[in-house]
């Protein structure tokens, strides 16, 4: 296909179905027949999906999709739109989110989320990432120290700011709020990471990092990104799915999607000719 080069068919192709030593990887989410109406408009539609851990799983489609809501419903944060309805099941670790015995905080705690546009708290550097820990009682200075640290290592952005910690994080570039709101995200270890379109607001470099970083963290956690560009769907995804009109036309390993699609308007959508 026109829209991706050789070099990442050739990358993509190594990626998908099962680990290294060919054993089948667990199912961390599992969407059953899920539906969802905002008042009367019917956003998604029999959506059944399976995501693997340790797996980038892209979210692709043309804007009003329902790509940001289904992310939405995996952390239940829909719910924060009054009108909003759902039918069907959501598996999380074969738990359904959506019981009502079901806590939306421990949910929340095991499913981080970054967004579109970098949001730090305005607070200093170390205050954005000790945040998370001290709402979950943690108050050791010695402690909070080290996941401070840890996690902004892991955001791979510990050797920008590690001399300062103390100064308001709004001073950071976008890219590197991003980067901080990954590190902050990981200050709670969380299970899964949610991207809503993370790499849109930012430029050419630092979306290369995030990209690099996204690589790094599946190692650790199961990540879930929506994204409105197809090249970098290819560059890091394992699976891809394709949204359009509130249903999956297409879910498949990433380098299928993008080099042999099996529904004509996958093909449609990945070579430009809507969108």
């Amino acid at each position: 296909m026109a829209v991706i080069s050789e070099s990442e068919k050739k990358i993509t192709s190594n990626r998908a179905g099962s680990d290294a030593s060919g054993t089948a990887k667990k199912t961390v989410y599992h969407t059953k027949d899920l539906n969802l109406w905002y008042g009367e408009g019917h956003a998604l539609k029999n959506i059944n999906l399976e995501i693997n851990e340790n797996e980038v799983t892209a979210i692709i489609g043309p804007s009003g999709c329902g790509k940001s809501t289904y992310i939405k419903t995996l952390n239940r944060m829909v719910e924060l739109v009054p009108s909003v309805r759902i039918s069907g099941e959501i598996l999380y670790r074969e738990q359904n989110i959506l019981d009502k015995d079901y806590k939306v905080e421990d949910l929340r705690t095991r499913v981080g989320m970054v967004f579109q546009k970098p949001n730090p708290f305005p607070k200093s550097i170390y205050d954005n990432i000790a945040y998370g820990p001290r709402i979950h009682g943690i108050r050791n200075k010695k402690v909070l120290d080290e996941i401070v640290e840890q996690s902004l290592r892991g955001a791979a952005i510990w050797d920008e700011v590690k001399d300062r910690l103390n100064q308001n994080a709004y001073g950071l570039s976008g890219g590197q709020q991003q980067r901080l709101c990954i590190a902050r995200c990981l200050a709670i270890e969380p299970d899964v990471i949610l991207m809503d379109e993370p790499t849109s607001a930012l430029d050419p470099i630092s979306t290369l990092k995030v990209e690099e970083l996204v690589q790094e963290l599946k190692k650790d956690f199961s990540i879930i990104i929506v994204t409105h560009n197809m090249q970098q769907a290819a560059r890091i995804s394992d699976k891809t799915a394709f949204f359009l009109n509130g249903e999956v036309v297409e879910f498949a390993d990433t380098n299928k999607i993008f080099s042999n699609p099996s529904d004509q308007r996958t093909e449609d959508y990945i070579t430009g000719r809507f969108g």
